[in-house]
């Protein structure tokens, strides 16, 4: 069996602090000097030896072998992805580097942009308050990625010419005009929305040069924004040929099957789906039974994709490289084909499916005291939606259902009773984790209403029914029991990783709250975090406060580091029960089928108890498990960015409707250049540049949040609730200009001091639903404590001085 103790020999030589020590001393730095995991050590380290991956060093001290001849230490090769402020981090390709490099704008000069793989020279390493900073300069572009952008066709000068024709990108990724001769024949109108390839990069003095591929459409055309960010973030398109007729036997396959082979039978058992109203791929089930002993034991049945997608076929492979589903409003672009992930994959009622099954037993206090897991086939009694299932467990008589109303009767006791029994368990569990340090922001969002043509035409604020949390809980759960059972096996499998906070964010989070009115005192931990956000629920700054306590999280991440999950305050965790939209579930879903043929599980007598140590085929390396790790934390981040900038979209296209009209906002960030303010009802920001601010010269804090007018003595600080009008909208750039017209009087916020150092353990990730908010890693430059986005950082407006002014950033609910 593969040594996962390799890879954290590796990362542990290769951190820049690292001083060469003996083996022992190298056990106890990776945690393997005990008697039970030594010898596995040992073996590790001369595995490493043989592949010449490590070399003794003087005094019998272990070290990396040094670099070949022409071969730089200090460069890296990787996958570049840009920031809107200009910055961007590189993703070393070898799974075993250092974290990403951090790379300013000022040192991209080969002009390189999300998605290429470049060279690049590592300038400076340094410390900050206990974390390691990797710096670097891009040296050379070795394979462009993304060649295609989409923009609006126009006509006029552009470098020495006085009539050319060029294509405008849409977005922030590429912002240079692309000179398009070819336009001149093809009968086109300038602001048509087309794509364009480009053939030569911008070099110094000359544009980009490029043809045009196809025609979109008129600008809010239907489906022209979808196409218009798909290919802007270089989105899977149409799957191939022999993905789909690989889909399509197996769905004929499973047609014929006349049973269902050694799986555990629970078609007999009542088991329930609750889901959105809109949703398709119902991808989890659950049932739940009370034992003899008075305990409870939860069953989590998730289907069972990898039964469906052999290893390293087609399918498994346009799997991979998609890395998950990315969801629009309206629109999915699914990680398998249809026929699979809304067809036999998904959990309908009232048709056999075939599951991966996590049974877990609760005492009392909804503490899990064992775990069991098969392959089994389900039989859904009921397909309940969430506002549904909350309207029966309240007990009401008229009961939510899309289109038309039912009624309680309409629903048979079993439902109703296994829709209680899971609200009690759910709400204890709940309780339990709260306890343990598990974060919940109130970060409300708004749910787009689109008609026919896919125009947005409202924003309603979203569902917030318990039972959103009480599948989050059972999912979470269902998780950690997986993961606990890969762990017994010191297996390397994708976790869900998800760092403590940096210390440098809990700092800038202390002086941010702090100008509120809310002192932390100590460390910053997940007690912390929940008694400051416990303060200011329902407060004008609370929707401030939770922006910034989410910003001050690190980025979760999928890699074999046994890191935990902090905001979920779990140690073991990954990713079980959305194999349909994540590849990353899939190989998990993969290493318990090796775990039940290594045990030689018999599902006719029952689900499988969890065997320590069983020896496991089929498991991928360490090294294997960091790069598909690597692969899809790059695609989830980009399909989050595609999800995040068609929203704007759609929102812009109805501010547009709106302009001179006013509404409510809150005040979310503070810049050198201007406000950033949230339209309450629809939950879309704006900037309001301080050149165009109430006639007035500002001096402004950004560290405490906060301006003041010179001449009139206004402060406006973040959290401030005020009014403003629609000014201007530009669709290309996305973004939205406002004007604040009034500031409401807060009044100053009670000082309220909360201490650190509360009880916790360590962290880990979690399941689907809100507890899983995230943000990117702080690295390299510091972050600002209200997120906004700049694009280059400049000196801070003095008084006396007019305010210089920036190109500001442009900026589906998901179950994760």
């Amino acid at each position: 069996m593969p040594d996962p103790l390799a890879g954290r020999i590796l990362d542990e030589l290769k951190r820049p602090q690292y001083k060469p020590v003996r083996a022992k001393q190298l056990a106890h730095a990776v945690d393997a000097a005990d008697e039970e995991h030594f010898p596995a050590f040992r073996e590790a380290i001369k595995e490493l030896f043989r592949e010449g991956r490590i070399a003794m060093g003087a005094q019998g001290t272990i070290v990396l072998p040094t670099a070949r001849s022409g071969e730089s230490s200090d460069e890296i090769i990787g996958t570049f992805r840009q920031n809107r402020k200009g910055f961007g981090f590189v993703i070393p390709q070898d799974p075993t580097a250092h974290e990403d490099l951090y790379v300013g704008e000022r040192d991209n000069p080969a002009g390189a942009i999300t998605g290429d793989v470049v060279r690049a020279k590592i300038i400076s390493r340094n410390r900050r308050e206990g974390r390691e900073m990797v710096n670097g300069r891009i040296v050379e572009v070795l394979e462009r990625k993304n060649k295609r952008f989409v923009g609006s066709l126009e006509r006029g000068e552009l470098g020495r010419e006085d009539d050319a024709w060029f294509v405008k990108p849409d977005g922030n990724t590429y912002t240079q005009p692309i000179y398009t001769p070819d336009a001149a024949t093809k009968y086109i109108k300038a602001g048509t929305k087309v794509v364009v390839e480009i053939t030569e990069f911008a070099q110094p003095g000359r544009p980009a040069a490029g043809v045009i591929t196809s025609v979109l459409g008129g600008e809010g055309e239907k489906d022209v924004d979808l196409r218009t960010v798909s290919i802007q973030f270089n989105l899977p398109e149409e799957f191939p040929q022999e993905v789909l007729d690989q889909a399509s036997a197996a769905l004929e396959a499973f047609k014929s099957t006349k049973h269902f082979g050694n799986r555990y039978d629970m078609r007999e058992e009542v088991v329930c789906t609750i889901d959105p109203d809109d949703a398709k791929d119902y991808d989890d089930a659950i049932s739940l039974k009370q034992l003899p002993d008075g305990n409870w034991e939860l069953g989590v049945h998730i289907a069972d994709v990898s039964h469906f997608v052999p290893t390293g076929s087609p399918l498994d492979e346009e799997a991979r490289q998609r890395g998950n589903s990315t969801y629009f409003p309206g629109k999915v672009i699914p990680m398998l084909p249809e026929v699979l992930s809304n067809g036999i994959c998904s959990l309908m009622e009232a048709v056999p499916r075939l599951c991966k099954s996590a049974f877990i037993t609760y005492d009392e206090r909804a503490r899990p005291i064992r775990s069991r897991f098969a392959n089994t086939v389900i039989h859904s009694r009921k397909r309940l939606r969430y506002r549904e299932a909350q309207d029966l467990i309240d007990g009401k008589e008229e009961i939510y259902f899309p289109g038309k109303p039912k009624r309680r009767s309409d629903y048979s006791a079993e439902v109703l009773k296994i829709l209680d029994d899971m609200n009690t368990l759910s709400r204890r569990i709940q309780k339990r984790r709260q306890a343990a340090g598990q974060l919940s922001l109130d970060l409300p969002r708004m749910e787009l209403v689109l008609n026919d043509e896919g125009k947005v035409v409202d924003a309603v604020p979203e569902d917030h029914s318990f039972t959103h949390t009480l599948i989050e809980m059972f999912m979470v759960e269902a998780n950690e029991a997986v993961a606990r059972l890969l762990d017994t096996m010191s297996l390397p499998f994708l976790r869900r990783a998800h760092p403590d906070p940096d210390p440098r964010a809990g700092e800038r989070l202390k002086t941010f709250v702090g100008a509120l009115g809310h002192v932390l005192t100590g460390e910053i931990d997940r007690h912390t975090l929940q008694a400051l956000l416990a303060k200011v629920k329902e407060r004008p700054e609370g929707f401030a406060v939770n922006l910034a306590v989410l910003r001050s999280l690190s980025r979760a991440e999928y890699s074999p580091k046994p890191t935990g999950h902090f905001a979920l305050a779990s140690t073991h965790y990954c990713h079980f029960t959305s194999p349909i939209r994540r590849y990353a579930d899939l190989t998990i879903h993969r290493l318990l089928d090796s775990y039940f043929a290594a045990v030689k599980a018999d599902f006719t007598k029952g689900p499988t108890r969890g065997t320590p140590k069983a020896e496991l085929e089929n498991v991928p390396t360490y090294a294997d498990a960091a790069a598909t790790g690597k692969h899809i934390s790059y695609t989830e981040r980009r399909s989050e960015d595609a999800e995040r900038e068609l929203r704007q979209v759609k929102l812009l296209e109805l501010m547009q409707k709106h302009i001179g009209e006013s509404f409510n906002g809150v005040v979310t960030g503070v810049t050198s250049f201007g406000l950033f303010i949230q339209i309450q009802s629809y939950g879309i920001e704006g900037l309001n540049r301080y050149t165009e601010l109430m006639d007035d010269w500002w001096s402004v804090d950004e560290k405490i949040g906060q301006i003041r007018g010179q001449r009139s003595g206004q402060k406006i600080r973040i959290g401030d609730v005020v009014k403003v009008t629609i000014a201007r909208v530009d669709l290309p750039r996305r973004e939205l200009d406002l004007r604040v017209t009034e500031v409401s009087t807060r009044g100053t916020a009670d000082k309220i001091t909360i201490k650190g150092g509360g009880k916790g353990g360590k962290g880990g990730k979690k399941g689907r639903g809100k507890a899983e908010e995230e943000r990117p890693a702080a690295k390299g430059k510091p972050k600002f404590s209200t997120g906004t986005e700049k694009r280059a950082a400049r000196s801070r407006t003095r008084d006396n001085k007019k305010p210089k002014t920036l190109e500001a950033r442009g900026k589906k609910k998901k179950r994760s």
